[in-house]
């Protein structure tokens, strides 16, 4: 059996093209000191393990002798997981958009020994068709380029590389209303009215977009924007593309409805999905949201958890070479599994019929629903969750991203508190400690990804902003000193590290990092918020809870920053604003001493009861005092009571009495 260079990887995604016939290399100094010895191009090829059409092209192209002969023989190619190396793809993504207007996986990229593009686009078809031009026909013609014009191409290159280089970033501007206005007008353009969601499809979920509306709306007491976020989050929970039997939600949807998703399941949709229904929870108080973030964790626990608690990448879309097969279903084999009765009500529920919603299948679903949904634990759903399971399988990405586990880490801690489940609580806690003990070197540096017990890869900022909040929301639900301690030092290092000091903002890669053509820096919140966006919001809140200068300055420079960015579009910087919220509008400010070590149960009950978007709440305790105090030195000037509690409460600078009944703040 052929292996080529990839053969030692640890990367699923670079793992299925070891077996190639392209002569594929990992990333390195290795592929990019032969091309230039042997005067080749390189071929760049980025992608993921969970992507359908990175199979696609995997299949028609990388696995085809021909294509294989004419790589092998003309350039030297390279293989890149996204995923792995998500500062690689940033910046050929970046060339791809501004030379194709357009971008996505796989994505295509012919560069000069220097690393320098100039041809790049996305998914090739072998022989040309619909008007995808052929890659046989491509890399003959490159090829030629490079031996007979090849000052033109690297000419191209040049250009390319210095127009990506240059920032689109406008000069940073003081935050105001304004801006948010601005990007409700926005998203009001784009409102689905009939359908929910923004535009046409596909449909993209974008939870931190509904996330913005749902607190904008909550805050300024404004229903038709609330509205946007509800109707699309009810419309998501009832359509394909959340899984009606096992839980948890695919990538995007490909039509208007809902109804039939692209069928990958990643871990970062799942992780924002959760938060942004849990938060619908707390503020709407409807307990349907809370009971689809409570299906979409339970499936992340069931399906994409690892035993050492770190959580891992996701699911791919095809199974048995058909995208989507693992989810479909006939009324023959509902009422094989089922029986008759149960069989029959829910094909008249779940939308299963003969002539099917789907290429002659169905796609379980509720949309315009015609009876009640069956809870998630219902013993008949278990049922069909298993015979699937056995009818075929998917594969799974079970790399560990540290950036993605930290959002899954906030979606679980939120749903310990919100939902009371001591579940969710433990897996928080056990991915802390993996993150502690797998994915920190001996400096207390973070590393960006782990596999089968190999963490490598210098952590980039998305790492370190959103461990930081993830740090944040678990010290909301165990009140431990450690995890405000943590997050503090994780985010003095993100300001070392990665923040531009000149023109603002934060890079992607650290200082320190390997030095590619351009050193990246994201603000557009795709389908993850920025790390800019992300670093925002850590920068809000340490600034609330520890009232320190250094954090408040800091805060200052990232909301100018982001504030310039935005405003010509904001409504593409959700997850940024909300960073605006929390400095435009009213923030709370609540510590809690008490006698007892544990945490007053009226105090649990009046944060659940009562939902404020910009609070902080923090608990001083004998047992916690002395470690507390040297976190947050202001503390020292709150006694402890010699029984129950004292509560003090602050909003907008204003300090009110402390009370030792929490009902009369």
């Amino acid at each position: 059996m052929y292996m080529n260079h990839l053969k030692n990887e640890k990367s699923p995604y670079l793992l299925q093209h070891a077996e190639n016939p392209v002569n594929w290399y990992p990333w390195g100094k290795e592929a990019f000191e032969k091309a230039k010895a042997e005067d080749r191009p390189v071929f760049l090829s980025i992608g993921y393990s969970t992507c359908h059409w990175c199979h696609v092209m995997a299949h028609e192209s990388f696995e085809d002798d021909q294509v294989a002969e004419l790589l092998n023989n003309h350039y030297v190619c390279i293989k890149v997981d996204r995923e792995e190396r998500p500062d690689i793809d940033s910046v050929y993504m970046a060339a791809c958009q501004a030379v194709t207007g357009a971008g996505g996986w796989p994505l295509t990229a012919i560069l000069a020994p220097d690393q320098k593009p100039f041809f790049l686009g996305t998914y090739f078809p072998k022989y040309p068709r619909y008007g995808h031009p052929g890659l046989i026909e491509l890399l003959q013609k490159i090829s030629r380029l490079w031996r007979e014009d090849r000052e033109r191409l690297l000419e191209t290159g040049q250009q390319i590389t210095d127009f990506i280089a240059i920032s689109d970033h406008e000069e940073g501007s003081a935050p105001d209303k304004r801006i948010l206005k601005k990007a409700v007008d926005l998203y009001r353009q784009q409102f689905d009215r009939l359908w929910g969601g923004f535009g046409n499809a596909p449909k993209f979920p974008a939870p931190h977009n509904l996330l913005f509306l749902l607190h904008y709306g909550s805050l300024e007491n404004d229903r038709m924007t609330m509205e946007m976020a509800e109707h699309t989050l009810k419309a998501m929970a009832c359509g394909g593309m959340n899984d009606q039997i096992g839980g948890g939600f695919s990538r995007y949807s490909t039509d208007e409805k809902w109804l039939v998703p692209h069928f990958e399941k990643m871990l970062y949709d799942n992780a924002l999905l959760a938060i942004a229904y849990l938060d619908a929870f707390h503020i709407t108080k409807k307990r349907d949201y809370g009971d689809t973030a409570g299906r979409t964790l339970d499936y992340v626990l069931k399906e994409l958890t690892g035993p050492e608690g770190q959580f891992y990448c996701g699911q791919d879309a095809d199974s048995e070479g058909i995208e989507g097969k693992y989810y479909f279903f006939t009324p023959d084999e509902v009422l094989e599994v089922l029986g008759s009765e149960d069989g029959e009500e829910f094909c008249r529920i779940y939308d299963i019929t003969a002539s099917g919603n789907f290429e002659g299948s169905s796609i379980p679903n509720l949309i315009g629903q015609k009876g009640s949904a069956w809870p998630a634990d219902d013993i008949r759903l278990k049922k069909l969750y298993d015979y699937r399971k056995n009818r075929t399988t998917l594969h799974r990405d079970d790399k560990v991203i540290l950036s993605w586990n930290s959002w899954m880490m906030i979606a679980m801690a939120k749903a310990a508190q919100l939902l009371d489940d001591a579940r969710f609580q433990n897996a928080a806690e056990d991915t802390y400690r993996f993150i502690q003990e797998s994915m920190t070197d001996s400096s207390r540096r973070l590393y960006h990804r782990w596999r089968e017990g190999e963490a490598v890869i210098a952590g980039q900022l998305d790492d370190y902003a959103v461990y930081g909040l993830a740090l944040l929301e678990l010290y909301r639900i165990t009140y431990e000193p450690i995890y405000l301690e943590d997050a503090e030092f994780f985010a003095r290092q993100m300001t070392e590290l990665f923040e531009d000091k000149e023109n603002g903002g934060y890079f992607l890669t650290a200082s320190d990092a390997e030095t590619l053509i351009t050193r990246p820096k994201e603000t557009y919140d795709g389908a993850i918020p920025s790390g800019n966006s992300s670093a925002a919001v850590l920068l809000s809140q340490l600034a609330q809870y520890t009232c320190n200068s250094f954090w408040q300055e800091a805060l200052e420079r990232q909301a100018n920053f982001l504030t310039g960015t935005a405003k010509v579009y904001p409504s593409g910087h959700s997850f940024g604003l909300q960073a605006l919220l929390r400095i435009l509008y009213p923030s709370q400010e609540l510590i809690c001493t008490a006698s007892d070590d544990r945490v007053p149960e009226t105090l649990k009950e009046h944060l659940l009861k009562v939902p404020v978007f910009n609070r902080s709440v923090i608990l001083k305790t004998s047992n916690n005092q002395a470690e507390l105090e040297k976190i947050i030195p202001y503390v020292k000037e709150y006694p402890i009571p010699d029984e129950g509690a004292m509560y003090y409460l602050c909003q907008n600078g204003r300090c009110r009495a402390p009370v030792r009944e929490l009902e009369k703040l």
